[in-house]
């Protein structure tokens, strides 16, 4: 499958469900003191997560130019060391502005793999975030609620906030994540060891293919979480 066909049964899914495509915004940032470049598809999106403007539409779908190398999210180091980092990449993502959560969100990011893109489910494992004592921070019960719907027990892993609670930067909008990770080892491999001890293990074999990351906090300068005024959600994968 091509990249141009995986873009296009990505936004037709999310079409189907209800999404507006809305285009990439430019990978210089302009209009954001905090970013030098877009470094995630949610960047165009931050007024609308932290209530500074209204959202022209509940739910959205795109494809986001990207650009990694500085910053919180510097992914310059890793290139050519692992298979999978790069400095310049595309983000589908599918968004939710006070509409839908985390049911729908890991439901769909479900259907599309396995039933659109026909990935072997046996292969797929889900990441859920444990908590955070620290930060007085729950565990995602109803995450994990929905991924045991889906997955056997030995295929949810859970997550500490450093692999699943996703920031944009030292402030802003941020949240607990749920991934989605395949294992493409052979058969013989995965019959040695099993997957669910090489997620979230730099293993260039296992690797995150989706996230869903679920806005319900703004860092704030002081390093405190503020709760968002309503709930907003969004994901990405891919």
């Amino acid at each position: 499958m091509t990249s141009a066909e995986i873009r296009k049964k990505f936004l037709d899914f999310f079409v189907s469900k209800g999404h507006q495509v809305v285009p990439s915004a430019p990978i210089v940032l302009k209009d954001d003191p905090t970013l030098l470049f877009t470094n995630a598809g949610m960047n165009q999106f931050k007024d609308y997560f932290l209530g500074n403007k209204k959202a022209p539409y509940p739910r959205v779908v795109d494809t986001q130019k990207c650009l990694r190398v500085s910053g919180k999210h510097n992914d310059l180091e890793e290139v050519g060391v692992d298979t999978y980092h790069h400095t310049m990449f595309e983000m589908l993502g599918n968004w939710s502005f006070g509409d839908y959560f985390k049911k729908e969100a890991i439901e769909w990011s479900w259907e599309l793999l396995t039933e659109v893109f026909k990935m072997d489910k046996s292969r797929l494992y889900a990441t859920v975030f444990e908590g955070d004592k620290k930060e007085n921070l729950p565990a995602s019960s109803i995450a994990l609620g929905v991924w045991k719907q889906l997955l056997p027990e030995d295929h949810i892993v859970f997550g500490n906030k450093k692999d699943n609670f996703w920031e944009m930067g030292d402030t802003g909008p941020c949240g607990p994540c749920s991934e989605i990770h395949v294992d493409c080892r052979s058969d013989e491999e995965r019959a040695k060891v099993p997957g669910h001890l090489l997620v979230n293990k730099d293993h260039p074999q296992v690797i995150e293919i989706w996230n869903n990351v679920f806005i319900q906090f703004n860092r704030m300068k002081d390093g405190t979480l503020q709760p968002l005024a309503s709930t907003r959600g969004y994901r990405y994968g891919f």
